[in-house]
């Protein structure tokens, strides 16, 4: 057993884990075993307070990824079995230089970060979503699943919300296009964010949601809980449960948007649809729950249509008509995002959903992010193509 080991096992034994532990008692224990210890070996100051802070992120955080969380710059963090761990940062995927010591190191940060959010991962399982204390999505995949090791997955999230004002200077969309959705979500439009993946489409729904009035009462229903909603004093936060090996049932998003219309919502807002919930979103803001928001994958807001005509399918056999009129009944605009060539995240369009004629739903684009010849490191420019047709929910708001 070499030193590291022999002092982490002399601070296991002193931790008493029966009662609730402050973080500067472990620091403290550590600190004296670093001390008695580098008495039998030298050790330099470096490499005490080094070992010293791997040590407390061993025992109270999440290992050598502790670091990485702590790091703002990191936007993903890909673990890829013990050896391989990778980051995206700035836009850029680089390995890092650092890996766990064994696969036992990382099946307990994994069961660690799973516990926290009452979800089992194991054998049986492998596959599970789940969430860190500040908000981090988290995936899981186990073996034998994954053949190289158990796979960990975290995006993060910035620790304060991000807001309409921050996405204007980072210039992913411009003054006018916020003023204009910001009405929007005042005036009770139901509104429908659509968007490859890592396109920001839950850090746009998140700054949506703050031009909220705040005497709504607001619920959200997400598989893993990332909104971070500001200033609603009346606000249900709902998350999904999976079934796990005690017995618990699975509460899906079907699940808790049933629950949540007997609840008097003003407004829901969904995280994601994925599935089946689809045509109980639909059927939400087709019965008096204006002004509720979700997000969906997609490559553009007309393959967002299609993609919402299947998932409606999944949880329901009616003719295609029928699910056309209720998706054009029931979602008034669509904001498409993107990730351009820069790594920078934008608002791509804004169309309003004109209804469902001769056969098809229509869609008028409002707002478009046109892509031009690279020319002075500028990428492209948006355009202003129609005005909003549909402005009755704007004049009974007032707006």
């Amino acid at each position: 057993m070499n030193q590291r080991e022999q002092i982490k096992e002399a601070v296991l034994a002193e931790l008493d884990f029966s009662k609730e532990i402050e973080d500067t008692e472990i620091h403290n224990i550590i600190d004296h075993a670093i001390i008695k210890s580098s008495k039998e070996y030298y050790m330099p100051i470096q490499e005490r307070y080094r070992l010293s802070k791997e040590l407390f992120f061993d025992i109270r955080r999440l290992g050598i990824l502790q670091e990485l969380i702590e790091d703002d710059s990191i936007t993903e963090i890909m673990v890829n079995g013990v050896e391989n761990i990778f980051v995206e940062r700035n836009g850029k995927v680089e390995q890092w230089d650092q890996n766990f010591q064994s696969r036992e190191k990382l099946l307990d940060v994994i069961q660690q970060i799973v516990a926290e959010c009452n979800r089992v991962v194991n054998e049986s399982s492998p596959i599970v979503d789940a969430r860190l204390s500040n908000g981090d999505r988290v995936n899981v995949i186990l073996p034998p699943v994954a053949l190289n090791g158990p796979i960990l997955t975290i995006r993060r999230f910035a620790n304060t919300a991000i807001t309409m004002e921050k996405l204007i200077q980072w210039k992913s969309l411009t003054k006018e296009m916020a003023g204009f959705l910001s009405e929007l979500v005042k005036a009770k439009y139901n509104i429908f964010i659509s968007g490859g993946t890592g396109s920001g489409k839950t850090t746009f729904l998140n700054a949506l949601t703050a031009f909220i009035p705040q005497d709504e009462r607001i619920i959200t229903i997400e598989d893993s809980a990332e909104l971070q909603l500001q200033g609603i004093p009346n606000l249900v936060r709902l998350e999904t449960r999976n079934a796990n090996v005690e017995g618990c049932v699975p509460i899906t998003i079907r699940d808790l948007i049933k629950a949540s219309l007997r609840q008097r919502p003003d407004r829901i807002v969904i995280g994601e649809v994925r599935g089946a919930e689809c045509i109980d979103l639909l059927s939400a803001m087709n019965t008096g729950h204006d002004g509720s928001l979700s997000t969906g994958h997609a490559n553009s807001a007309q393959d967002m249509l299609s993609r919402l005509e299947t998932m409606v399918l999944m949880g329901m056999d009616i003719p295609m008509a029928a699910i056309e009129k209720q998706i054009a009944s029931a979602i008034d605009i669509f904001v498409h995002l993107g990730r351009l060539k820069d790594k920078s995240r934008k608002v791509l369009e804004i169309s309003e959903v004109l209804g469902y004629e001769q056969g098809e739903i229509r869609l008028n684009p409002i707002y478009r992010f046109v892509e031009e010849d690279k020319k002075e490191g500028k990428l492209g420019t948006w355009k202003k193509l129609d005005n909003l047709n549909h402005q009755e929910k704007l004049r009974s708001a007032g707006l």
